[in-house]
């Protein structure tokens, strides 16, 4: 799920702590805004739009925490909804509605492990890319600054 990889060059401290920062921005967020999931979101856009400009380093590491963030905005808001629909319409409780409350759970927790995982080891110079959205941001972020 998460791979260590050969970055072109080796990043500098400033702009590792950038990087870092990037996946705290989630963290904080989420402790700013737990019951509102497009906190996540809202705060890791707006630290990759300042920093969109920055060292490749920094910007692919803003670009990856974005995705990862949409991605658990679009679960949580989906399981969110659901929950909506069943305490204000009356909708029957099925195991299909467990199963995906237990999924959303389980990807949460995964989520912020990872998250902690990458802050610290990208703060350390390190490259990580997460499975899914690592090779995702090598098709969007380049090196030359290009989108």
């Amino acid at each position: 799920m998460i791979q260590t990889v050969q970055f072109p060059y080796k990043p500098s401290e400033h702009e590792a702590e950038k990087a870092s920062n990037s996946y705290l921005m989630s963290l904080v967020a989420l402790v700013a805004g737990l019951p509102l999931p497009i906190i996540n979101l809202i705060a890791t856009f707006f630290f990759y739009i300042a920093n969109r400009k920055g060292t490749y380093y920094v910007r692919w590491h803003c670009t990856q925490a974005l995705f990862s963030q949409a991605a658990l905005l679009c679960m949580n808001s989906f399981g969110f909804w659901w929950t909506i629909d069943i305490i204000f319409y009356n909708h029957p409780v099925s195991s299909t509605y467990f199963a995906y409350l237990f999924t959303v759970i389980i990807f949460n927790i995964t989520e912020f492990i990872s998250t902690i995982y990458l802050a610290v080891n990208t703060r350390k110079g390190k490259h990580i890319e997460l499975w899914f959205f690592g090779p995702l941001t090598n098709l969007i972020c380049k090196p030359d600054g290009t989108k």
